[in-house]
């Protein structure tokens, strides 16, 4: 028998998450402009109506039959609670080593170690896949999605939470991953084919889907290959 996975932040509230974790700030340009809480950047009020413009990151990870994997949020999670996503979304963050930072000339080459860091972490965190499963070099940097939306969907209109990000969108293809979902972070997991991806996003499933699920499928040329 395997030993019992310790997730990272074991003990610590959602809220505790929020407060501890340093988001990176951005201008509109992309340029690292400083850095605050997850608390303070996801407040949409009068003075931010979009929060804080910050870094994040979506991972679209595949199988080796072609197939994506899917999560759906946990009932816990403050932002986004019960929505369904891509494999894995969050934030690179500040103040960590080895850093998950990237500069400019990292964002111009188009390797960003920095934010391909904080997505082999998160996926750990989340869905209790190993690093070894998912090598650094293995991620392709595809673009950046710059969006903001409100939490109406699950906190109504009067909603004092949303995202306003720079997302960097990754995609990895792996032969095999054990997966072991934290159930803090996640409630529900699902590998789909393209046509079941797109039967899920139909209006008529009435599943609630991330925004920037939504924004980001899988690239039509790409996904061809992919879900062969």
């Amino acid at each position: 028998m395997s030993a019992p996975t310790v997730w990272e932040g074991a003990g610590m509230s959602q809220l505790d998450f929020m407060h501890k974790d340093e988001c990176v700030l951005l201008d509109m340009e992309d340029k690292i402009v400083g850095h605050d809480n997850k608390y303070e950047s996801h407040i949409f009020c009068p003075e931010r109506p979009r929060g804080k413009l910050h870094r994040a990151f979506s991972v679209f990870l595949f199988n080796d039959k072609g197939e994506l994997l899917l999560q759906q949020r946990a009932k816990e999670k403050i932002t986004f609670p019960g929505v369904w996503t891509n494999t894995c979304c969050s934030h690179p963050l500040f103040g960590y080593q080895p850093s998950e930072v990237d500069g400019p000339e990292e964002v111009k080459r188009g390797d960003v170690p920095g934010v391909k860091r904080a997505a082999v972490r998160k996926l750990e965190h989340e869905l209790g896949i190993s690093p070894s499963q998912v090598p650094i070099e293995d991620f392709k940097f595809l673009t950046r999605l710059h969006y903001w939306a409100a939490d109406v969907v699950t906190h109504g209109p009067a909603s004092p939470w949303g995202e306003h990000e720079i997302d960097y969108i990754l995609f990895i293809q792996v032969k095999d991953v054990e997966l072991k979902p934290n159930p803090e972070e996640v409630m529900d997991t699902k590998w789909v084919t393209y046509v079941e991806l797109l039967e899920m996003m139909m209006p008529s499933s009435n599943l609630l889907w991330s925004p920037w699920s939504a924004l980001a499928p899988p690239p039509p040329p790409l996904s061809l290959l992919l879900f062969i």
